[in-house]
């Protein structure tokens, strides 16, 4: 009960940031996790974790040698991340999802296999919202899924507009329902 009062006073506080009033539920992260194949992905990226529902998955389902850039903006998250989650595999970033390629870099990558978003795109500024897709694509190796949920499908021509195929599922037992859409690069 604690992490969901946590979760609900920060999307009170930040709601340019957390775009939900409470973490994600375990129908969710099937949904957004299920097109990843875990035995051949080297390279994960997880935009906005909040209290990494997401992120405890993907690491049981992570390969031994593969690696997990969690970029999360929200301090009281990240010291929450922090504190919970030891793992080698896991990259903890404190910055913006605009700076993949940086910390790619920084990591001795040049591309990524899957990027898993929970980012609240709906209630971004334009700009920034296209910066993070746009970086996401130019990072994507080939075949590679950017896997995106929102509540809405406000998202959806944008998404379309930048990948090569974009599916949408929707997951009703999750408060609120959840839109996932897993988004195609196919194109190197």
């Amino acid at each position: 009960m604690a992490k969901k009062t946590a979760f609900l006073k920060q999307f009170w506080q930040e709601k340019k940031m957390v775009g939900a009033m409470s973490p994600s539920s375990k129908y969710l992260a099937y949904k957004m996790l299920r097109n990843i194949d875990f035995k051949k992905a080297k390279v994960i990226i997880e935009l906005g974790p909040g209290t990494g529902v997401f992120t405890k998955k993907i690491l049981e389902f992570m390969q031994p040698d593969a690696k997990l850039l969690v970029f999360e903006l929200n301090d009281t998250f990240y010291e929450h991340l922090k504190e919970e989650i030891i793992d080698d595999r896991l990259i903890l970033i404190h910055d913006s999802a605009e700076f993949i390629q940086k910390y790619l870099n920084e990591a001795g990558f040049i591309h990524v296999d899957y990027i898993v978003s929970s980012l609240p795109l709906a209630v971004f500024p334009n700009k920034l919202k296209t910066n993070i897709i746009n970086v996401s694509y130019e990072t994507l190796k080939n075949q590679g899924k950017y896997i995106q949920f929102q509540y809405s499908l406000n998202s959806k021509r944008l998404l379309e507009d930048r990948f090569d195929a974009v599916h949408l599922a929707f997951t009703p037992l999750n408060f609120p329902p959840a839109f996932v859409y897993t988004c195609i690069k196919e194109k190197a």
